[in-house]
């Protein structure tokens, strides 16, 4: 497999604003175009797994911890009011880098940030749609 840019960053191929790292996790800065908030930082895991299908829970877990450590920072230092935690898998779902990753936003109030879209999407079928989905399991 060809190194990714965030593999490069782990490698120290790549230069990076690091926040947080400990034997699984890195924390980063987004590119200086890419960054919504202040603190707005990027946490992915130092093994390459290309999305939330191939994460395994484990290396999920790291991730949660770390985003839990440096959320509680952030509210601590940073006064942030609330966070915001979003990830997409796939280049449906807008996934840019294959490499999984989360953006951690810390959110202020009237930070002017609006998170979920409008759509206007209906589902006719409402009740059977959920229930065909509680069927899976």
């Amino acid at each position: 497999m060809t190194e990714c840019s965030f593999c490069k960053i782990i490698a120290g191929k790549l230069p990076s604003n690091k926040i947080y790292e400990n034997e699984n996790v890195l924390a980063f800065a987004p590119l200086k175009d890419s960054i919504i908030a202040k603190g707005h930082m990027l946490v992915i895991p130092k093994k390459h797994y290309a999305d939330f299908y191939d994460i395994p829970k484990e290396e999920l877990h790291n991730i949660v911890d770390a985003i839990k450590i440096i959320s509680q920072k952030l509210k601590e230092k940073y006064n942030a009011e609330g966070i915001n935690i979003l990830h997409a898998s796939g280049k449906v779902a807008q996934q840019s880098c294959f490499h999984f990753h989360i953006h951690l936003i810390p959110r202020y109030k009237d930070d002017g940030l609006d998170t979920w879209p409008e759509t206007g999407y209906k589902e006719d079928n409402f009740p059977e749609v959920y229930k065909d989905i509680a069927n899976l399991f």
